[in-house]
């Protein structure tokens, strides 16, 4: 019987997966990829086969689907049915918070869920949906090993002098540290450009992970270097919701002078910050670049600014750039921020073919431009269906 790793990536209201089947010879490829939206509202199950052809689309109750585990139940079925001649060999997570001990995908215990537990206050977002997903799934099958795979595993690589907060010694010792994110994301970029880009492959590259969640990270010959990110996914770059890089004195502000309580700043700065606290408008993208309002061209305008300056400095820190790559939802798809962010560039040695950047080609900068540009999607799920595979042994 063909043996099959299922995928789980755990968000507050969402639960994406994928199935990927392990023949005995060759890679692994999808049989399935899905998700289940709205948890706790509306929940909805959409899947497609592994040539993307609609395999489900069903709306379900909130009083049938209402939590992970419940969730999970409906994918568990969906397996059985669908899978019928399949044996699920394991389940690989992504884990947003792996701190300073797990610089490793790892295999699930007692132990570790402990551990991870206390990193939860460091991620708020996604770290407790992550736990939660793992919980479900030892509520199903508690026999069925479980492997962990870090968003901030991929940063370790980062020298200790990158690692520093100007804070006392002790607190760096105690985990107070910057430790990237987004890593599974530029892992995958990594191992893919020796392929599909071999030119840039060893040399000084910055890949702009541009999402909801949105940072950069500085590489050098496949190895993570620094990145915007730093002790939380807070730091860096404006996002969604989430206002990036600032004067840590405005926390201290809010608190001594606003009277906002712990919890009312840690809402503030998740989830009414970023593209939505700017605009005033959503946290999407694709609707700010289709408004004319005056404060959806400057949530915009701010946007590319904070990548033009962080790129800036990524590029310090390599001492010169030879790439720049573009991935992730906006960064695949959006051709106005990628021309943006280009021209901005334009001072380092990126020179943006247009045509090329209208079809989202791979390469989108001319011939002969000192700095090259690329789009290169990326692929977490199947990097942590790698990671599961490979220390299961399967």
């Amino acid at each position: 019987m063909e043996k099959v790793i299922l995928v789980l990536n755990a968000g507050s209201s969402s639960l994406k997966f994928s199935v990927f089947a392990l023949p005995a010879a060759g890679s692994m490829h999808p049989v399935a990829v899905g998700q289940i939206e709205g948890l706790g509202t509306a929940p909805r199950l959409k899947v497609k086969d592994g040539a993307g052809e609609r395999m489900v689309d069903e709306q379900w109750d909130m009083s049938e689907v209402a939590t992970h585990a419940q969730a999970l139940q409906r994918i568990a079925g969906l397996l059985r049915s669908r899978f019928q001649g399949s044996v699920l060999a394991g389940v690989g997570h992504r884990v947003v918070h792996g701190g300073p001990e797990y610089s490793a995908p790892l295999l699930i215990t007692p132990a570790a869920m402990t551990r991870l537990e206390t990193y939860v206050p460091l991620a708020p977002l996604h770290q407790p949906h992550n736990l939660a997903a793992i919980r479900a799934v030892q509520e199903v099958q508690p026999d069925l090993p479980q492997v962990a795979c870090f968003d901030t595993a991929f940063h370790r690589s980062q020298d200790i002098v990158g690692q520093l907060y100007g804070l006392p010694y002790e607190y760096y010792e105690r985990g107070i540290r910057r430790y990237g994110f987004h890593g599974l994301s530029y892992e995958y970029i990594a191992t893919t450009l020796p392929s599909v880009a071999p030119e840039i492959a060893s040399g000084r590259v910055v890949v702009a992970h541009l999402g909801s969640g949105a940072s950069m990270c500085a590489i050098h010959d496949g190895r993570s270097v620094t990145s915007s990110m730093g002790f939380t996914a807070l730091d860096g770059l404006l996002m969604g919701t989430r206002p990036g890089n600032m004067d840590p004195g405005i926390v201290l502000y809010l608190l001594q002078q606003e009277g906002l309580s712990a919890k009312e700043i840690e809402d503030l700065l998740y989830k009414r910050s970023g593209l939505l606290g700017l605009s005033g408008i959503g946290n999407d993208m694709r609707v700010l670049l289709a408004s004319d309002a005056p404060r959806a061209r400057l949530a915009i305008e701010h946007f590319v600014y904070r990548i033009s300056r962080e790129l800036g400095a990524l590029a310090a820190v390599l001492g010169g750039l030879d790439a720049l790559v573009f991935t992730a939802g906006i960064g695949e798809n959006s051709a106005r921020i990628r021309q943006l962010v280009c021209e901005k560039a334009s001072w380092l040695g990126v020179e943006i073919d247009e045509a090329a950047n209208e079809q989202g080609s791979l390469r989108i900068s001319r011939t002969g431009s000192r700095v090259s540009a690329w789009v290169v999607p990326t692929n977490e799920e199947l990097m942590i269906a790698h990671h599961t595979r490979k220390l299961l042994a399967l």
